[in-house]
């Protein structure tokens, strides 16, 4: 009979990875580092165990949109946020949030690829997301990801 695997957390090895958004598409590099983020990358990986590796996105602002409809996705698609006040729903497009805040776009599609819950938000605070390529990790060790 075999035993099931469970990492300690002396065993757990976490790096900085450093991920160029310019010209990608939005869901694709999403899906890329919440791999990342989880650890599924990692052939140690266990569910339920934090060993992903942070992530430092440069270049948020030239991220691209695909699709059929890609000029009426940017005005279609909505962000929503709450003041938690009676009619504080606040309503953005994402043409306008992406000249706005273009790390929202990213950090709101790799939210949805996380488990919702204390660990998925634990999780969502080692991705860094800079709109230009200037970023203060430099001093981390970065393993570069296209």
């Amino acid at each position: 009979m075999q035993k099931t695997y469970y990492p300690k957390a002396g065993e757990i090895e976490r790096g900085w990875v450093l991920v160029d958004a310019n010209g990608q598409n939005l869901g694709r590099l999403a899906t890329q580092i919440a791999i990342i983020l989880l650890g599924k990358n990692k052939p140690t990986f266990t569910p339920g165990v934090e060993m992903g590796d942070s992530v430092v996105v440069i270049n948020a602002a030239r991220i691209t949109v695909t699709g059929t409809k890609t000029h009426s996705k940017l005005d279609e698609k909505l962000y929503h946020r709450h003041s938690g006040y009676p009619g504080g729903l606040k309503t953005i497009s994402l043409r306008q949030q992406l000249e706005k805040h273009p790390d929202r776009v990213i950090r709101s599609a790799v939210w949805g690829m996380l488990p919702h819950n204390k660990m998925g938000k634990h999780i969502l605070g080692r991705l860094k997301i800079y709109a230009g390529a200037e970023h203060p990790h430099a001093a981390q060790f970065l393993q570069k990801v296209a």
